[in-house]
């Protein structure tokens, strides 16, 4: 039925041609309004209908509200939604794989380096990749760098043995996994809370403000501020939809989206030290800082995923990447 569903808004919206005084850009996404993402597609709609003078209405449809995970890309396809900004690891089930590269453990060392990518040659090359896919990537976002969660202290890769440790769905999440020795386990973003309660899973990895806002720490024990990888996000519209907008809506769109994207960067970083600290202050949860050796460890056991992944993301541009981040 869902599939149906959204055909029928399909048909829907390429039967009527697209005027400047009734568009409806439905804008879907799976995390808390309070978080990065949520705040960053509020203030592109608060933008958006300002800069246009109301001729485009922006809907916001956070938590999963419309689809989950793995639903929301081809409802984009299809156009029952016109705008998402997914995490950059859905881009590999799609067939674009090169967006994994942003997965890799390490790869990205601190915000500065990520810039110098998402900002760069390669991330426009990036982007441009979709475009047969149907989508017109317009952004980065951030949500930062990741810590990863369980029930009993991670110092050291022995630790993750035998875990069975959520991921979203990713090969080279999936091999980070097992390099450390745990047991990966693909679940949509929405369901993590519960099966972390009910011990379906043991433990799990998100920056600190998705751990926060959606209450993972409450079912957690242990944090370990690893900085081991990054969670961004690509700002994306179906191109038939975008392509065909008048071009003064699109330049007001854009303008609106570039202060939405500087909007949500600044406040990334502020919003996960916030949610540290809150969480500190909740008690549920002990977080632990590794020593420069242990950090020296996980290195040692993720580095091999770099090449294990080689052939599917492709080589070349992990060097590129590693070298225009300053990892290597």
């Amino acid at each position: 039925m869902k599939r149906f569903a959204i055909a029928l808004a399909f048909v829907a919206l390429v039967a009527a041609p697209v005027k400047a005084e009734d568009i409806v850009i439905k804008f879907s996404h799976v995390v808390a309004p309070n978080t990065p993402k949520g705040k960053g597609a509020d203030r592109f709609k608060e933008l958006a209908e300002k800069y246009t003078a109301g001729k485009v209405k922006v809907e916001v449809y956070p938590n999963s509200q419309l689809y989950k995970d793995k639903e929301e890309l081809e409802a984009l396809q299809l156009g029952a939604v016109q705008m998402l900004a997914p995490s950059l690891a859905k881009f590999g089930p799609l067939g674009v794989k090169e967006f994994e590269a942003f997965d890799l453990p390490y790869i990205l060392p601190d915000r500065a380096g990520l810039r110098k990518v998402t900002e760069g040659p390669i991330g426009k090359k990036l982007l441009s990749l979709l475009e047969p896919k149907g989508i017109t990537g317009l952004a980065y976002w951030d949500n930062g760098f990741k810590v990863m969660s369980a029930n009993k202290a991670l110092k050291t890769p022995d630790d993750f043995l035998g875990l069975k440790m959520r991921i979203q769905s990713s090969k080279v999440l999936e091999a980070q996994m097992k390099a450390l020795g745990a047991l990966p386990q693909v679940m949509a973003f929405s369901e993590v809370y519960q099966a972390l309660q009910t011990g379906v899973v043991d433990g799990t990895e998100n920056p600190p403000s998705n751990m926060y806002t959606q209450k993972m720490h409450e079912v957690q024990k242990f944090a370990t501020l690893s900085n081991h990888g990054y969670l961004g996000y690509a700002v994306i519209v179906n191109k038939k939809f975008w392509d065909g907008l008048p071009a003064e809506t699109r330049g007001q769109l854009e303008k609106a989206l570039a202060e939405a994207t500087t909007y949500a960067n600044d406040i990334a970083e502020k919003e996960n030290a916030d949610a540290i600290a809150a969480m500190k202050t909740a008690g549920k949860t002990e977080f632990i800082t590794l020593t420069a050796e242990q950090t020296k460890a996980w290195r040692a056991a993720l580095k091999p995923v770099w090449d294990e992944m080689g052939s599917r993301i492709g080589k070349d541009l992990i060097v590129e990447m590693a070298k225009t981040s300053g990892a290597q």
